[in-house]
């Protein structure tokens, strides 16, 4: 039996208070950068930048955060945990006033944007082809 040995709980490296004094909200746009793990205990580092749609919990243990950002033309989605002590910083790059606090109506936004450009580009198309067939 181990009486007299005490179980050392290790703590993580995250500054809770300067998290819990980051002041972003839905609608803007921030930058997480996070950690990676790679083989053999290596770590590399990764940005992940765009809007924030939403805070969750508040300033609780258990807080989170969803970015959106669009890449190569498809939207990307992830919630982040406040205090992850993967995450490595959190910049934030444009503030901007939203009017509600969750913004997940974006995501239909973008899709109805991509398919009025689409409608746009595949008319223009059609237009330039009769032309040719005028000819």
């Amino acid at each position: 039996m181990a009486g007299n040995k005490i179980n050392k709980i290790k703590f993580s490296p995250v500054d809770i208070e300067a998290r819990r004094k980051l002041d972003f909200k839905a609608g803007d746009t921030i930058s997480v950068v996070s950690r990676i793990p790679e083989e053999k205990g290596k770590y590399r580092l990764q940005a992940f930048e765009g809007i924030v749609l939403g805070r969750k919990h508040g300033t609780e243990a258990g807080a989170t955060f969803t970015v959106r950002k669009v890449a190569s033309g498809v939207g990307v989605e992830r919630i982040f945990p406040l205090y992850s002590p993967m995450i490595d910083k959190i910049e934030i790059t444009k503030r901007s006033r939203a009017r509600r606090s969750k913004l997940y109506y974006i995501r239909t936004k973008a899709v109805k944007d991509v398919r009025s450009k689409m409608r746009s580009v595949t008319n223009q198309e059609e237009v330039e082809g009769e032309e040719k067939v005028a000819e």
